[in-house]
């Protein structure tokens, strides 16, 4: 199989290294450029060189783990099921934590090559400041590991907490054996090239008891008036809007690529379900839905890989990692607004499956963080024209139409706001998870909410 340039050379300067006495490499590769395929091709290598006897991978998600040991599998032509005779496993960082001592007695008696997965999610340098993965790979892997591989796509997290095993320089900027960004991906055909484009709206009305405010944009709207932006990407015709252009965006494709797919994260089960109503009442589209409520989320999510429908709604399933490389559009709906998150859900758009890299869409609305995370991915790529803004049509006729004939028309949209949608808190929901980081999701970002007697309307027109 013929690597891409980046691969050789990483695998190549990760050998190397090895041989030099330091048993740790840390990978920065931008998402989507193909590091599973390259940490196995390592694994294949140092198999075939004697170096090591098994290999265990570790990652955040189910769906991660099941890919990283099929690309294993197919690279090194060994089984790394965990079973008698194979030569490893492939696991997920929760599924660590419940290993035994047989288990870690094998680091000491065999020669273990370790790969971490999107190591950012494991924290710590210590017992004092570390996080459940990160402890375990402190106390467990951490010297007694033949060699290991650290692989990320966003080398940061949301606290100060340091990743583990990572080496920091006195600027305390991350350092990385080898980096590979993503302006230099696009330059080589390996990622496609990004275009983001933010949804905002000139004239909002705000209606909170008998008091009336009127604004001229979402940052403003968000700014001054007693409104979330959770409050925002569940309103219907916003909701509408951003995924009526997403469609007309996605229908284009398919007319060159007919198994281009679409991803909406939505931001809660809820308001998946509501997307998932209005894209076939508005729209005449179906779409598939993953959820960590779904017993068989997983299968959804690989039916939906190794089909050509169009739509895909997610919460918290579809993150990073995850390989779908058909996926060309994708709309953010979800109150996460992390650089972290948002770099991870732009990657899952930006996977090349073909011999042209072509382009990757996001929609978003124009809310601050998300605004100034767009033009940072753009002053990544200074040759690329990557961030576009797209009003929400001014009201002429003071008549609504239905929501897809104003998307063609150019007449009014309007949005309404009369309380907070309920949401998944029962902590019973969250064991339905197959993964951490689908539990952690949940459990971290979903906060009760309050009923608000409040109207919002764009265009200037309120109506319930």
């Amino acid at each position: 199989m013929k690597l891409r340039q980046w691969q050789a050379e990483c695998i190549d300067k990760a050998l190397e290294q090895y041989r030099s006495g330091n048993t740790h490499f840390m990978c920065l590769a931008t998402p989507g450029a193909g590091k599973t395929m390259m940490a196995s091709l390592l694994a294949k290598k140092l198999l075939e060189k004697g170096d090591i006897d098994l290999v265990v991978c570790l990652s955040p998600s189910v769906i991660v783990s099941e890919d990283f040991k099929s690309e294993l599998k197919l690279q090194t032509g060994k089984r790394l099921d965990g079973k008698l005779g194979s030569s490893g496993c492939s696991l997920t960082y929760q599924a660590m934590l419940s290993l035994g001592n047989d288990f870690w007695t094998l680091l000491s008696e065999f020669r273990v090559f370790v790969i971490f997965d999107e190591i950012h999610h494991c924290a710590g340098n210590g017992a004092q400041n570390a996080n459940a993965w990160g402890e375990r790979i402190i106390s467990q892997i951490q010297g007694k590991a033949a060699f290991t591989l650290a692989l990320t796509g966003t080398p940061w997290r949301s606290d100060s907490i340091p990743i583990v095993l990572a080496r920091y320089c006195e600027s305390r900027y991350i350092h990385c054996d080898y980096s590979y960004g993503l302006s230099q991906a696009i330059t080589d055909g390996v990622c496609r090239t990004p275009r983001l484009t933010l949804i905002d709206n000139d004239q909002i009305v705000f209606r909170q008891g008998n008091e009336r405010c009127f604004y001229s944009s979402f940052s403003e709207l968000l700014e001054q008036a007693d409104c979330s932006y959770q409050n925002l990407v569940e309103n219907e015709a916003l909701v509408i809007y951003m995924i009526g252009k997403a469609n007309q965006k996605l229908n284009q494709l398919r007319k060159q690529i007919p198994d281009a797919g679409g991803l909406i994260v939505a931001t809660s089960v809820a308001h998946a379900r509501q997307i998932h109503h209005l894209l076939e009442a508005q729209f005449n589209e179906v779409a598939d839905i993953a959820t960590y409520l779904e017993d068989d989320a997983i299968s959804i999510i690989q039916n939906y890989k190794n089909s050509s429908k169009k739509w895909i709604i997610s919460v918290g399933m579809i993150s990073e990692g995850t390989n779908l490389p058909r996926l060309r559009v994708c709309c953010h709906l979800t109150r996460v607004k992390t650089e972290l998150h948002f770099r991870q859900m732009l990657g899952r758009i930006l996977r090349v499956n073909g011999p042209v890299a072509g382009e990757g869409f996001l929609y978003m609305p124009a809310e601050p963080t998300l605004t100034e995370f767009a033009h940072r991915v753009a002053e990544d790529i200074p040759k690329e024209n990557v961030v576009s803004f797209d009003s929400m049509p001014n009201s002429k006729s003071g008549e609504p139409e239905s929501s897809a004939k104003a998307l063609e028309s150019g007449s009014s949209l309007e949005l309404s706001l009369s309380g907070i949608t309920s949401h998944e808190n029962n902590p019973d929901n969250l064991a339905c998870a197959d993964s951490l980081l689908a539990r952690s999701y949940d459990a971290t970002l979903n906060m009760p909410g309050r009923f608000k007697s409040e109207m919002l309307s764009f265009n200037g027109l309120v109506f319930v």
